[in-house]
């Protein structure tokens, strides 16, 4: 079966996960996750996006993290390719370090922003990193310790936690503790991190007393919430594919955008190809970029081969900011 697509929206919480391929450690030292953890800054400081709760495991990490001005998908790849590399060079190491894509859940907020924020930050304890709660308030290695004020970081969206717990902040943070301490019996909860429709609903018992009653439910494996907010994010994703079939029809190819680009901005196609920074080619060069691969689903390799530039060249293009006059092509 094809895999699915991934979901985003700008705003949207994610819950991400990612594992060493074939179980390797993806954490060696401390080194390595200051590593990731400066990246990680590095994003949420841009207001790329943000992060509200994040554990490291030797072999997986989690996140909870809301999309800003990049999309999902922009923000992890400038997260793990260069960890990738760093990693790989400290460790005299070659290949992939991580197993197949990332895996992404869209999340409604309420209850799961606090749901999530608790399981992820409970980490820790299930796999033996630390005895108990106590233990876990210091951990460096994980956002509880942050939100509990005992490890600076801040990047980190621990406001946005607390809010839920009070207004007066050393009081919020008591309640947020007693929160995340009534979560250590429930163990490992599958329906925060897998199962299709158990996981879009929250749980069996709703999903049999649904049944029962005859009520149909929509559901999807890359969302969590109610069906409600499922059928909701589904609706936006086949708006956006539909907006894609429509510019598709207008522009089918690369020769075509092209020719579309020549009679809104005069610059020839040998021009776009001929590598000169001259400002307003190096501009509709972006513009060609972006469109191709964030509207029409070209490859970054495809249109590097088109415009006789390198891949990594045609990436940042396409991440440009040249928002406007992308508009008047679509």
């Amino acid at each position: 079966m094809a895999r699915q697509p991934r979901l985003d929206a700008p705003g949207a919480l994610h819950h991400v996960m990612g594992r060493g391929i074939e179980g390797v450690k993806i954490f060696c030292s401390n080194t390595d996750r200051e590593d990731f953890l400066s990246r990680l800054e590095e994003l949420c400081n841009s207001e790329a996006c943000k992060v509200y709760a994040w554990a490291f495991l030797d072999n997986h990490y989690h996140l909870l993290t809301r999309t800003g001005k990049e999309a999902l998908s922009v923000n992890m790849r400038k997260l793990l390719t260069g960890y990738v590399v760093n990693f790989n060079r400290r460790h005299k190491r070659y290949g992939h370090l991580f197993q197949n894509r990332y895996k992404s859940i869209v999340c409604e907020d309420d209850p799961y922003l606090l749901e999530l924020t608790r399981y992820i930050h409970l980490n820790p304890i299930r796999a033996g990193k630390v005895k108990n709660l106590e233990g876990l308030d210091g951990y460096r290695w994980c956002g509880h310790s942050a939100i509990m004020g005992n490890v600076e970081r801040t990047w980190q969206d621990k406001d946005t936690v607390l809010a839920y717990f009070g207004k007066r902040r050393n009081e919020a943070i008591k309640r947020y503790r007693s929160f995340v301490e009534q979560g250590i019996t429930q163990g490992k909860r599958s329906e925060l991190v897998g199962g299709g429709l158990v996981r879009s609903l929250g749980g069996w018992s709703q999903v049999l007393s649904l049944r029962r009653a005859g009520e149909k439910v929509q559901s999807d494996d890359r969302v969590l919430g109610s069906s409600e907010f499922v059928e909701s994010v589904l609706f936006e994703a086949e708006e956006k594919v539909k907006e894609t079939l429509r510019l598709n029809r207008k522009i089918t190819d690369l020769k075509t955008l092209a020719g579309k680009i020549r009679k809104e901005t005069g610059i020839e196609e040998s021009d776009l190809r001929s590598g000169s920074k001259m400002r307003p080619i190096a501009k509709a060069r972006k513009i060609f970029a972006r469109i191709a691969v964030k509207k029409m689903g070209y490859s970054g390799a495809e249109v590097a081969r088109f415009l006789g530039v390198t891949t990594s060249a045609v990436n940042r293009l396409a991440v440009s900011k040249e928002l406007d006059e992308v508009k008047m092509y679509t």
